[in-house]
């Protein structure tokens, strides 16, 4: 751990990765847009041209956990590391809407493409990773990150405002969302949200830490590629 000096010093600094925003097209791809804006011209064209035939070869039709955009991304050799707090499904999660119905349907798979991992050459890290590792992070690489959705908003185009001001002091259901973290400009995080149409939004470092709390089994894809111009 660096000094205070040291850790103010790192959020300080400005870096944006510059990438070209993709827009999920329907109501669960929000993973894939995130790795469709990692993908090179060419990989992205592949991508969609093949979209469905992609989608039933990788098995997860139309729910994606954050193990299968691992899979996806060494599909198209872009490097990364997964850091999650649990390297498998975490039946805990059966209390929350949003994964009482997927989890007996994908518990098989998911629980394969985790013990599959090692051999398919995907790196897992079990542990919080904390957001000051993020952040510095993001000197080198974007970050995808699961998040609840509706405790998210953006300082800039105030998306969301209202919803996660409501959430904060009342309380609501968990909703799983991807988002990728492009940069860091003073305290504040800049990232893209594939659910908006193409901007970079930013928001407060705690905001987001906020909105990676559990249920996300604090899932995080580091992203060990430059895309600054």
């Amino acid at each position: 751990m660096g000094s205070a000096a040291e850790n103010e010093f790192e959020y300080t600094v400005y870096t944006e990765h510059e990438l070209e925003h993709f827009t999920q097209r329907y109501s669960w791809d929000c993973g894939v847009a995130c790795v469709t804006m990692l993908l090179d011209p060419a990989q992205r064209q592949e991508l969609l041209d093949n979209f469905e035939q992609i989608c039933e070869e990788e098995g997860f039709g139309q729910i994606t956990w954050t193990i299968d955009l691992c899979y996806l991304l060494k599909k198209f050799e872009v490097p990364h590391c997964m850091h999650t707090t649990m390297l498998g499904v975490n039946e805990a999660h059966r209390k929350h809407n949003y994964y009482r119905n997927i989890i007996d349907k994908d518990r098989l798979r998911v629980s394969q493409r985790f013990d599959s991992a090692n051999a398919a050459g995907i790196e897992l890290v079990e542990g919080h990773l904390p957001m000051d590792a993020i952040v510095r992070h993001l000197r080198h690489g974007p970050v995808l990150l699961l998040i609840d959705a509706g405790l998210l908003s953006c300082d800039l185009c105030k998306h969301n405002k209202l919803k996660a001001d409501f959430r904060r002091c009342f309380g609501g259901s968990f909703t799983g969302h991807f988002v990728l973290l492009v940069g860091v400009r003073r305290n504040k995080l800049l990232y893209r949200d594939p659910a908006l149409r193409p901007r970079t939004c930013a928001t407060s470092i705690a905001r987001m830490e906020r909105a990676r709390a559990p249920p996300t089994d604090r899932d995080v894809i580091l992203v060990y590629k430059e895309y600054r111009r």
